[in-house]
C-alpha cells in the first residue's frame, strides 16, 4: 500500500513538474525564493500594528517567531527521521523531470516552505479576520502557490507539500490560539 502511494506521488510529481516551460522558470524561481515573501510579511506586521497597537505587536512578534521556529524545527526533525530523498536526488526521477532549483537539499519530507507559509497564512488570516474577512483565503492561495513552486523547481513531491501544508495549518491555528490567550492575559488588562 505504501509503495503504491509513493509510486502515485512520483507520477503526480512528474506530471506537475513537466507542466513547466523555460518561459516561466524565472517567475517560479522568484516565487520559491524565501526572501520574496518579505514584503508580504512586512505589510502583515504593519497591519497588525495598526489594528492592535505596539504592545500587542511586540508580543505577537515573539509568538510568530516561535511559530516559525516550531514549524521549521519539526520539518527538520521529520526530514532527518524519515530521510526521503528529494526528487532532485532520486534515482530515475530526475532523468525525466525538469530541475531548475539553484540547489537541492538532501531530504524532502515534509516541506518547510509549505509548512511555514501555511502557518503564517492561517495565523495572520485568523488574526485579521475581524478586519479583513477574505484575507485568509488570499493568504491560503498564496501559500498554495508557494507550495506548487517547490514541485515546479523539482525539490518536493506532492505528498511532501500536502503534509507540510497540513502541519502548517495545524501549527498556525495552535499558535493563533496561544496568541489569543497571551493577548488576553498580558495586553487586554
Amino acid at each position: 500500500m505504501l509503495e503504491q502511494l509513493i509510486q502515485y506521488d512520483k507520477e503526480l510529481f512528474l506530471y506537475l513538474n513537466n507542466l513547466g516551460s523555460d518561459t516561466w522558470d524565472n517567475l517560479w524561481l522568484v516565487i520559491t525564493n524565501k526572501f520574496t515573501s518579505i514584503p508580504l510579511y512586512a505589510v502583515l506586521l504593519f497591519t497588525i500594528y495598526k489594528k492592535f497597537g505596539l504592545k500587542a505587536l511586540l508580543l505577537m512578534v515573539f509568538v510568530i517567531a516561535g511559530m516559525i521556529a516550531f514549524t521549521d524545527q519539526m520539518t527538520n526533525l521529520f526530514k532527518d527521521t524519515i530521510q526521503r530523498p528529494r526528487p532532485c536526488r532520486a534515482q530515475g526521477v530526475m532523468d525525466v523531470a525538469r530541475y531548475i532549483a539553484p540547489r537541492c537539499g538532501k531530504y524532502g519530507f515534509f516541506s518547510g516552505h509549505a509548512s511555514n507559509s501555511m502557518s503564517t497564512a492561517i495565523f495572520a488570516g485568523l488574526l485579521l479576520r475581524p478586519y479583513f474577512k477574505n484575507l485568509i483565503y488570499v493568504l491560503i492561495i498564496w501559500s498554495l502557490i508557494v507550495a506548487y513552486s517547490r514541485i515546479y523547481v523539482g525539490v518536493h513531491y506532492p505528498l511532501d507539500l500536502i503534509c507540510g501544508l497540513s502541519f502548517g495549518a495545524i501549527a498556525g491555528f495552535g499558535f493563533y490560539k496561544l496568541n489569543l490567550y497571551l493577548i488576553d492575559r498580558f495586553i487586554s488588562k
